[in-house]
């Protein structure tokens, strides 16, 4: 067996068998895992070329594909790193720093001026400031704009304050609607991201009922599995990751590189609150992102229960983050289509080697 750091999905089958059992009955209940075998013959006319972008003739004529499906919410991802060097249209380089420099293009340089504020103000933190977004996603929706115009410059300081700016302002919405809720914070970094500004912000959103429909889905999933199996669904989650090596734990914060990931590189951090250690863990993760593995487009979400009393129960809820890996900021080719909307995630990146490189910058070797 390879070494931990060398270990990769196609190592995930043999891993899964090789578990103590109650350590594979977790993860079965959790997880499906299968394997298909993709077969193709190229045309001797298309050898060089497939030489040429794929690497390897031989690479390409028999593939394994991993599939893995959360049994618990349908969450499901099909994993080929071949398809990681299929040929991608690129654009030139989109220049960053011209484009920051450019302050009459940037509607965000200003925010005072250039920005509406909500009705019960702007909430002020020491690296940012809130405004209230134009065009709202829910009644109550912000912008976290960052006084560091360059979104990838970002400090465990900056990373703290925008978040627990977020809280603040969400605070103030609550005490103007009691009946506002449902946090949820989002950060898009750049275009690939969906991000249609290049100043570095993030948004906040204060929903009102029931919390948004995907938060809503997980907490059900989590409680149908512990009226099913008398278990917690998000420990279980963590065990089933750490049994192949897909998680670690650092203090009260708990890291997995996600085995069914809505697109690249996707990590979840839990704790049972948003705290100082959690906030610590996401900084230390996007550093992860940007100086190691290269990420210069990421999206991250913050999933929270209720900040007011509610009808129905979060009590195994934890506090949750994912964030993922949206690709080069050159690549005209979008990173989903079909496939990801309507069916599956289809996945180049290799869960066990992102646990890898998270576990030697969160944690040392």
């Amino acid at each position: 067996m390879p070494e931990p750091h060398q270990l990769s999905i196609h190592d995930l089958p043999g891993l899964v068998q090789a578990l103590p059992a109650e350590e594979r009955l977790i993860f079965e209940r959790v997880f499906r895992l299968s394997v298909a075998t993709g077969r193709l013959y190229p045309p001797p006319a298309m050898h060089r070329w497939v030489e040429s972008h794929f690497g390897s003739l031989e690479d390409t004529l028999e593939q394994t594909v991993i599939r893995l499906t959360n049994e618990i919410t349908l969450e499901e991802a099909l994993f080929n790193p071949l398809r990681s060097r299929r040929p991608i249209w690129r654009a030139n380089p989109a220049d960053l720093e011209e484009e920051l420099s450019t302050a009459s293009q940037d509607p965000l340089a200003n925010p005072y001026d250039d920005t509406p504020e909500d009705l019960f103000g702007r909430v002020k933190g020491r690296y940012c400031v809130t405004a209230s977004n134009m065009a709202k996603f829910d009644g109550f929706h912000a912008l976290i704009v960052f006084k560091e115009p360059h979104p990838l410059k970002f400090s465990r300081e900056m990373v703290h304050d925008y978040i627990d700016t977020s809280l603040r302002w969400a605070e103030r919405a609550q005490q103007y609607d009691p009946s506002a809720i449902y946090y949820l914070f989002m950060w898009n970094c750049l275009w690939r991201a969906g991000a249609s500004l290049s100043h570095g912000h993030a948004q906040v959103v204060l929903g009102r009922g029931r919390h948004y429909g995907q938060v809503e889905r997980l907490r059900r999933c989590a409680l149908d599995y512990e009226s099913a199996f008398g278990r917690d669904y998000f420990q279980d989650l963590y065990r089933a990751h750490a049994a192949v090596g897909c998680a670690f734990q650092r203090g009260e914060v708990r890291v997995l590189a996600y085995l069914t990931p809505r697109k690249e590189n996707e990590a979840a951090l839990m704790a049972p609150t948003l705290s100082a250690a959690l906030k610590d863990g996401i900084y230390d993760a996007l550093a992860c992102y940007r100086d190691r593995l290269g990420v210069t487009s990421f999206n991250l979400v913050i999933y929270h229960p209720p900040i007011g009393p509610s009808k129905e129960s979060w009590e195994s809820f934890p506090v949750m983050v994912r964030i993922l890996d949206r690709g080069e900021a050159a690549s005209r080719t979008a990173d989903m289509g079909a496939m990801e909307l309507y069916a599956a995630s289809v996945v180049t990146s290799d869960p066990l080697r992102l646990a890898a490189t998270l576990r030697e910058a969160m944690v040392g070797d």
